[in-house]
This record gives C-alpha cells, structure tokens and sequence, in this order.
C-alpha cells in the first residue's frame, strides 16, 4: 500500500519539501515520506468533539466524531474490496467517518457522513462516493451520491412523504463533503474562488432542501484572531450566498493538518421558529488505533480516553 501511495505523491514532495519538512528523530522527512509513515501505518485517527448542534430553532448539546483512515477501494464497484491482492481496478482512498449525536428533547439524533476520496498529490480528484444515514425516533434516512462517469448517481431513502425514493443524476461538481479529505491531503490546493458545490448531505437532511449544486464562494486564510490557538490554524470557509449558509473549518498549518473544530451558520427551525443559529464543533482529544480490533467490552477504556460517553441510545 505505500509503493501506491509514493508515486502519487512525487510532484508534491518536490514542490512543497522545503517549506513543509517536519523534524523526526532530528532528521527532516519530506512531506510524501511523513505521509506515507504516517497514514499507512495499519490505524486510524480518531478525534472526539464537543458539539453545540442547531436543530429545531435551538441549539442541542451533544458529541461528534471524525475517523480518517485510508483503504483500497474498487473503482467500479466503488466497494473496499474482501481480497486487495485479486483486484488490479482498485485505488488508495482517505476515509472520512463523520458522526454527530445529540437529543431533541426526549427523542436522540444519530447521523453519520462517510466520504471516500482518492489520494492524490493535489487531492483534487473527485470523491468517488459520499454517503450519509440518520436515525431518530421518527424514522431514518439514507443517502448516497456515486460517481459514474462524468455524473454522480443520486439515492434518498426516506420515510417522509415528498421525498419516499429519489434516483437520479447530477453533474459532476465539487463536493462538500469531500473538503474535509481534501485538507487532509493537500490544504495548499483547497480550491477558492467561486464555484459550484454540492452542499453537504448532514446539512441536506437537516433542512430537507433538494440535492443540487449552489453557487458558492470559498476562501482560505488564517484564523480568527479571538481562537486561542489561532496563530497554529488555518480556516477554509464555504458561503453559500444563495441559502445564506457558512461552513468554516479550522485545521493547523502543520502537517498532519488536523480539524481542530468548525462552526456553520444557517436559518434553522421551521416556521416562527426559524432563526439564524450557528453549529459548533470543538475538539477535545485525538487518539491514533486499529479500532477495528477492539470490540471487547475491556476495550471501552478507549471510549474514556476519547471523552465520549460508553453508552448511547
């Protein structure tokens, strides 16, 4: 898995070396070498936030979680395959796992985002699939956009009336939710200006507004100076002028360029309720781990280390 990873990565290492090496063992390592040490190490990386969530006119206390990890993943079957050896159509993916808990009331929210970008040395190449599912006491929601060809395949699966079961096509545009790979492999290239973007599919469900791309305005720059940890972070912000929505994403400067938390604005609520409230994440802790191989009940422990609660509903 690092013999794919090193070729795609030669362009950046000679262009971004030597403004970006980081000390190890008091030896520089060339940006494509850390990351290869580091994402390829058999873990993922997990970090924990606290989350002040907008739904319903009010804000929810809650928890949120993001898990990168990278993967093998079939280009035609846009699956992570059983068997990486017997398949040669297959492509290095950062992995995104996005989820965010919080109660309504007497009634909890459970939504989950993944996101399945190809690693490259600009990490322009567009995610190959993004899919998000929610679970409340009303019922739950699932969907999905796939790329096939010059289109992505739109999916909704929804207990509400006027949406039932949606199947169609998009154009191809920038994704949303594949900025949050996309900082992680590459910042320098985050696109800015104005462009088209798929809004994200949390959002989607939340405001029940159709899938389609908005014109949008991104921007990068420095953090805002009253973050007490400014001068180590950036911010990528993604205006939707149209539905009068912001998304900032802070991340440090640094190399492995962790989300160190985000906030999004927008009218939320319905009807009288409806008010402009802003979504806040802040990051509590990271751990590195092959999650995968701690389902034992002794593994909570984990849970603790993570600031998260052991049991959710």
């Amino acid at each position: 898995m690092k013999n794919l990873l090193l070729p795609f990565l030669s362009l950046y290492l000679l262009l971004s070396c030597k403004q970006n090496n980081i000390a190890n063992n008091n030896k520089a390592i060339p940006p494509a070498e850390a990351f290869s040490k580091l994402w390829y190490a058999g873990k993922a990386e997990i970090t924990s936030y606290s989350l002040q969530q907008a739904r319903y006119g009010e804000i929810r206390d809650g928890e949120a979680t993001l898990i990168f990890v990278t993967e093998d993943f079939l280009k035609d079957k846009l699956v992570k395959p059983d068997n990486p050896q017997n398949h040669s159509n297959k492509v290095s993916i950062l992995k995104l796992n996005m989820t965010k808990k919080f109660n309504t009331g007497i009634y909890p929210y459970s939504m989950m985002l993944s996101v399945f970008k190809p690693i490259t040395n600009d990490g322009k190449e567009n995610a190959l699939k993004v899919n998000s599912s929610c679970q409340e006491w009303c019922g739950h929601t699932f969907s999905q956009l796939q790329l096939k060809g010059k289109n992505y395949q739109w999916q909704l699966h929804s207990y509400f009336e006027q949406e039932v079961e949606q199947d169609s096509q998009l154009d191809k545009a920038l994704l949303e939710d594949e900025l949050w790979n996309h900082i992680r492999i590459n910042p320098a290239t985050l696109p800015v200006g104005k462009l088209k973007v798929i809004p994200g599919l949390l959002w989607q469900r939340l405001s029940h507004i159709n899938i389609q791309s908005m014109d949008a305005e991104l921007t990068l720059g420095n953090a805002d100076t009253l973050r007490p940890d400014a001068t180590s972070l950036k911010k990528y912000s993604i205006n939707y002028p149209g539905i009068n929505r912001t998304l900032i994403i802070y991340f440090n400067k640094s190399f492995p360029h962790e989300i160190a938390g985000w906030q999004e604005t927008y009218p939320d609520g319905f009807g009288e309720n409806k008010k402009m409230l802003t979504t806040i994440a802040t990051k509590k802790t990271t751990i590195w781990l092959d999650y995968w191989k701690h389902n034992k009940n002794s593994d909570s422990i984990y849970r603790d280390s993570l600031q998260l609660n052991r049991h959710e509903q």
